[in-house]
């Protein structure tokens, strides 16, 4: 006879935690994440192709071609056991999009949809249709985030600008084609799944104010909360902690594992 598992045990189930980075990154900024998210949490960073060790691939721009290079894999690791997913600005369009392409193949549902710094997909920005700015447009609104290099690396014609800038460029127009595809009925609308939405105290572009609004972009619970910290505040630890924390917590309550009532509020928090 099979036993039962303990609330204990299922606390202790591990869950690999799918992690998506900004535009024009690779994965550096979850290079901490796997101590910091403390234990019985595996995490994962995907990289998408055109950086980092994937820099002779050519990028993805469009629904269609970040599903040929991600979801097949996604579906296998979804059959495997628990698992979540968190994605940082662009990285959330990205952890949206495998969410709802995972429902729609029928795999099993992720823990928990994590989105931080990232306006939900009806909202609208200078920086979201500036792809195909020139460059004296495009840069006063990466320079606005952080985003530009400093001294010799910034110059015209250097490297930043012949190897990252078309990176970013790309990534922002896979951005709008996420954007679009969340707006069609066939491919976006609201995900069944909690959502845990992050928002950086100092924020210009993803205001914490603002990112209230993916309440319209899920059916199940969501919690929003405000971490200190500006556009970048995924390499911090107190995110990771708080995400590896909701990874426990949630699957201590799946189907089928005993445990307390829905924790998708207590788990990270209420709007401060």
């Amino acid at each position: 006879m099979a036993s039962l598992t303990t609330a204990d045990e299922a606390v202790e189930q591990r869950v690999r935690l799918h992690c998506l980075a900004h535009a024009g990154a690779g994965v550096a900024s979850y290079r901490r994440w796997p101590v910091a998210a403390g234990p019985a949490v595996d995490v994962a960073a995907l990289l998408l192709p055109g950086r980092d060790n994937r820099r002779r691939e050519p990028r993805v721009t469009d629904r269609s071609g970040l599903l040929a290079d991600l979801l097949g894999p996604l579906l296998e690791a979804a059959q495997a056991g628990p698992y979540a997913l968190y994605g940082h600005s662009l990285g959330a369009l990205v952890a949206y999009t495998l969410t709802r392409a995972l429902a729609d193949e029928g795999a099993p549902p992720p823990l928990f949809l994590a989105v931080g710094a990232c306006l939900p997909p009806h909202a609208t920005a200078a920086l979201m249709s500036a792809a195909e700015a020139p460059d004296e447009q495009l840069l006063p609104l990466l320079g606005d985030l952080g985003s530009l290099p400093k001294g010799e690396a910034a110059r015209p014609g250097g490297l930043w600008h012949r190897s990252v800038l078309p990176v970013l460029r790309d990534d922002l127009r896979l951005a709008k084609a996420l954007r679009q595809a969340a707006m069609d009925p066939a491919t976006g609308g609201p995900v069944n799944v909690p959502v845990l939405v992050f928002a950086g105290s100092d924020d210009p572009l993803a205001v914490p104010t603002a990112l209230q609004e993916w309440r319209e972009w899920t059916t199940g619970p969501i919690t929003v909360r405000t971490l200190v910290g500006d556009h970048f505040f995924a390499g911090d630890e107190a995110l990771p902690a708080l995400i590896g924390a909701a990874c426990r917590e949630h699957v201590a309550v799946a189907p089928g594992t005993p445990g307390p009532g829905p924790v998708a509020v207590r788990t990270a928090g209420g709007v401060r």
